[in-house]
Formats: structure tokens, sequence, C-alpha cells
């Protein structure tokens, strides 16, 4: 099947979706530097050409002066946990998130393996390959030429043998056209795939741009990110604009600052195959702070205007009688070692005393894993990838299924 009579004309094609967690495959290409936890500041001027001091210089939170994020990646949902119980709790629980920005909630895959579960059922063999199968869960089909018809607790793959197939579990649908593009949509999130590096993602208030040539946009509410492909762009949001010249310098509100040229958008890679669909059980819930929400650039205090993110999660702590939790802090690969174990320990440890003095009375086991439990690439291709770094940086709850 092609996406041929999908697709828009290239300069109008939003941006989509760069990760998937799938496999936990990423679907970007590579970038340049950019800053991140672990980073190490080089020694700045004490002032801006415009005079001002270069500490009175507004900032992006989590960034350095005249530092913005790259355009950032997203994951499609883990649709192989969409059976059990752990995965409903998630869907529950993220509600409460609906207006709390960089917070997201899922199930949580720690069999990445998946199970295999016996169970009585009737088989039907024909001899050339092709069969079917009837158990308590659901249906099995195969035609003995590479493709089948599964149905299984609801959730219907169909494989065409060729590649491509279709996913429907509910209102998520899936179409995975076999070279490399894909869509995907749940009523509220949309994401196309066009298998030449560029695509679209819409899901509520969010809106990326992609448009495979280095260039993109993000848009979220009042901020805006805008990369032009040639190392320039712009990042607007309420009391702050930076705009980077491309030539190692940047204004920030008016005030003139050094800053490197930006990192081109990583392409968009490749829809993953229908293969990788087949549920599994969830063992357990993940809550997820991106660090720029809680932490300034470099830093384990949590920032007064985490305030709201803290409270949001602890209510649902307490709301849920969330009996115990592991709370674990992690790190981009940039900067040393060390340093970015003991920082991740730091960070946990911040989060868990601010969740206790929000009221949360879960028992609360803080652990640092530093950078060795990436979700993306840290540098694809031997180039740094920010957009991946950005994604490594952060704090998680799990919450186990039993809890």
């Amino acid at each position: 099947m092609s996406t041929t009579q999908h697709r828009a004309p290239q300069r109008f094609r939003r941006v989509g979706l760069a990760t998937t967690a799938l496999a936990g495959l990423l679907l970007s290409g590579c970038s340049s530097p950019a800053a991140g936890v672990g980073a190490k500041a080089t020694p700045a001027p004490a002032a801006t050409t415009s005079g001002k001091a270069r500490s009175e210089v507004p900032t992006v939170p989590g960034y350095d002066v005249g530092q913005f994020p790259p355009v950032p990646l997203f994951r499609l949902p883990d649709l192989g946990l969409l059976s059990g119980s752990a995965d409903a709790f998630a869907i529950e629980i993220n509600k409460s998130f609906a207006d709390v920005p960089g917070v997201t909630v899922s199930p949580a895959r720690c069999d990445t393996g998946g199970k295999v579960v016996s169970g009585d059922g009737s088989a039907m063999l024909y001899g050339d390959g092709s069969g079917n199968y009837t158990g308590p869960d659901g249906t099995v089909q195969n035609y003995g030429d590479g493709s089948g018809v599964s149905t299984i607790n609801g959730v219907t793959i169909e494989n065409y043998g060729d590649g491509s197939g279709d996913y429907t579990s509910g209102s998520v649908r899936i179409q995975n056209f076999g070279d490399g593009s894909g869509t995907y949509t749940d009523g509220e999130v949309t994401v196309e795939v066009f298998g030449d590096g560029s695509g679209n993602y819409t899901a509520p208030g969010i809106r990326i741009e992609n448009y495979g040539d280095g260039s993109g946009t993000y848009t979220a509410g009042s901020v805006k990110i805008e990369n032009f492909g040639d190392g320039s762009g712009t990042y607007t949001a309420p009391r702050i604009r930076i705009q980077n010249d491309g030539d190692g310098t940047a204004t920030v509100n008016g005030s003139e600052v050094k800053a490197e040229k930006l990192a081109t958008v990583a392409k968009l890679g490749s829809f993953p195959p229908i293969s990788a669909l087949a549920p599994i059980t969830s063992c357990g819930t993940t809550i997820t702070f991106q660090d720029d929400v809680l932490f300034d650039f470099d830093r384990s205090d949590i920032r007064p205007d985490a305030a709201k993110s803290i409270a949001a999660v602890a209510q649902v702590l307490v709301a849920k009688s969330v009996a115990n939790a592991e709370i674990s802090g992690h790190t981009d690969a940039i900067g040393d070692d060390a340093d970015n174990q003991d920082l991740s320990e730091r960070r946990a440890r911040s989060v868990v005393a601010a969740l206790q003095q929000a009221g949360a009375k879960t028992a609360m086991d803080p652990v640092g894993y530093g950078e060795t439990r990436p979700v993306a690439p840290n540098e694809i291709d031997g180039h740094d990838d920010p957009a991946g770094r950005q994604l490594n940086r952060r704090v998680e709850i799990f919450i186990p299924a039993a809890a």
C-alpha cells in the first residue's frame, strides 16, 4: 500500500513522531550538540555585548543563557501493553495530568521479551502452512503466505505479508504501509510518518512540524520553537524571546550573547514492524517528569514554579493509595559518568522530599541511574542527538502493579 495519496507537498507537511516505544526504537536521525544534564558550561563573559550583566539575561528553564530546547522527540504509545489491569491504571491517572506540562504516564514494560501464556484452545492445520487457532482470549488465522489475522483480547492485527498491516483496538488505529511510512490515530493524537524523513504530529495543544530537510517547528500553547535548518532559529515564550543567528551569537530580549548555532532537526525514521504489536501484560505504571520541568540547568534543587507538577503527582499517589514506588533519576551521556550518577541520585532524593512535603504518604525509594538507562540515543552515527538527550534527562516514578 502506498502513502502517496496521504502526503501533502513538503512545504506544508507537519511534523511527526520521532520515537516509538513499541520496540524501543527512535524514529530520529542525527543532529548536533545542545546543552543538557551533566553538560559542562564553558566560561562566559561577565556582560553581554549590550552591556547588561550576563546573569541578568533571562533563560529558558533547564537551559543556559542563549540556549533553548531542540524540536522535541515524541513517542507512540507502547501498543504492546494494551492488555492487563496495570495499563488501565496508567490511562486512568493520566487524566489527572491533562494540564501539567512535562509529565507523562505510561504502562511499564518489565519483561521486554514478552510472556507466553498457555491455555485451552483448538487448532486446525491444513497442511500447506495455513491454519486457524481458537483459544479463550481470541483467534489466529494464518494464511500460509506470510499473512494472517489475529484477534486477541479485542486487539485485531492484520498482517498482509509484505511488511504492511493494520492494527485496531477500540479508537486506536495504525496503518503500516510497509515502506517505512505509516499512520497512527487514537481520537486525540494523530501521527503521520512519510518514510522520507518528514511527517506530522498533532495532539491537543501541540503541533510539531518536521520537513525532513533539517528544519522544523514545535508549538505548544504560547511556546514556539523554529529551527530553520541552517543553524539559526527562534524561541518564543511569555517574557522571553531568543533569536539564534547561526553565526555564534544570539539575541535574548534585545541583549546579544554568545551561543552555539542550532543543531538541525533530526529526520524521522521508519514505522515499527506490525509484528511488534503483540499484546503483553504490563507490570506497573511509570510517571515521568522531564528534567526541565523540575530543575534548572545542572542543578538538583527543585524550582519553585514546579510546585504544580509536584502537587499533581502527590495528589494522585494519595488518591490512589499507592503503597510504594521507586523514584529514579536519569541523565544524558554528556559529562563525567560519576558526576552524572551523583546528579541523578540528588535529583531523585529532591523529588522524594518534595512529594512528601506535598502530602504523599507513599513509601518511596530514591535511586539514581545516571546515564545507564537511556530511552533514546544520546548520539546517532557518531553525531550528538540533542532531542534524544532531552528525553534521557528525566525523573521517573515506577508504581508496581501490586501497589
